[in-house]
């Protein structure tokens, strides 16, 4: 076997399920893309993608020693059923534990055999660095970034989390996937919000993902009646991406969701306070956000279910300490039983 055979292998064993090879010096293209972007503003209150535009414009501006990148990918289980009425849409692959701090285990791990078997100096990435984890993915060969933007990686599917070990080594790089969405506009169509351009691009300043996890704001009016009953992310257009339903073999077990999170009862996740928030989403990507912003995501799933059974919980919550839940308790009992909100 190659070393990079032994590192796929290896690799396999802990829990990926596709494994590629890039060189550390990226692409030119990746800073000039970045930088338009930032500068066009639609990084919206993404404050350190604007610091970062250097250190991200390649592997080796973010470590100088690094001659080559292992960009690997898990998989997490797909959504499954819709939640039903007066239930919360937590996005699929944040329902379980925190996938940075899995992936990160695996990557060390991977990283030590490495530099026990090779002698090489490693550093594993998983998401909280300034990397561009899926252009150096496609350049890795691991599939394209479609339409959603999100990696589409033939055999693997979607619902995929990335993850990189940068290592001083020259390893090959792995040609490039020659696939592509070709004619396919499914997930343009699905996005609830118009946040998706037919070139492939984002506006994260129309995204419900960006602004139930990043966005530190509130969701602007317009948009809240696209949220449905999504508290957390959305999966919208993955799930109606044609590649996503093309995975070969189970989901990561590591990443099953815990049952509670599946289909979470609105008024109970309304209710808690800060010390339920921490105990219900302890190890999960949801506690990053806090239980301020994230009740006031649940007030408008209320709103856009007309759950009136809530409105007493709701007029208590307009008195809530917290700015963003009082805002969003009053927008919440001003639209209960009004026009313009629906559950999707």
């Amino acid at each position: 076997m190659s070393l990079k055979d032994e590192i796929r292998a290896q690799a396999q064993s802990l829990g990926f399920v596709a494994v590629g090879f890039a060189p550390a010096g990226g692409e030119p293209r990746w800073g000039a893309d970045l930088a338009a972007f930032v500068a066009a503003g639609r990084h919206g209150a993404m404050g350190w993608l604007a610091d970062s535009v250097e250190r991200r414009s390649a592997p080796s501006a973010l470590w100088p020693a690094a001659r080559s990148v292992i960009v690997l990918a898990a998989r997490h289980a797909p959504p499954g059923p819709t939640p039903g009425p007066g239930q919360g849409a937590i996005a699929a692959y944040a329902r379980g534990r925190d996938y940075h701090d899995l992936i990160k285990k695996r990557l060390k791990a991977l990283g030590r055999w490495l530099a026990a078997r090779s002698g090489a100096e490693v550093r594993p990435y998983c998401d909280t660095a300034p990397v561009m984890e899926k252009p150096l993915a496609v350049q890795a060969g691991l599939g394209w970034q479609g339409r959603h933007t999100l990696l589409v990686a033939p055999g693997a599917g979607g619902w995929l989390l990335l993850g990189e070990l940068m290592t001083d080594l020259e390893l090959a790089p792995d040609p490039p996937d020659p696939g592509g969405c070709g004619a396919c506009r499914a997930c343009v169509a699905a996005c609830p919000t118009g946040a998706l351009a037919e070139s492939g691009r984002i506006d994260p300043r129309r995204c419900l993902s960006y602004y139930t996890v990043e966005g530190n704001g509130p969701l602007p009016e317009p948009l809240r009646p696209a949220l449905g009953n999504r508290i957390f992310g959305c999966d919208a257009c993955q799930a109606a991406c044609p590649w996503a339903r093309r995975a070969v073999g189970p989901a990561d077990p590591a990443f099953a969701p815990r049952p509670e999170l599946v289909a979470p009862d609105l008024g109970e996740l309304a209710g808690l306070d800060d010390a339920g928030f921490r105990a219900l989403f302890a190890g999960t990507p949801v506690k990053r956000v806090g239980r301020d912003r994230f009740v006031a995501t649940v007030l408008v799933a209320i709103a856009n279910g007309h759950r009136r059974e809530l409105r007493p919980l709701v007029e208590r919550l307009r008195d809530d300490p917290a700015e963003p839940v009082r805002a969003m308790a009053d927008w919440a009992a001003s639209n209960l039983g009004g026009e313009g909100a629906g559950e999707l």
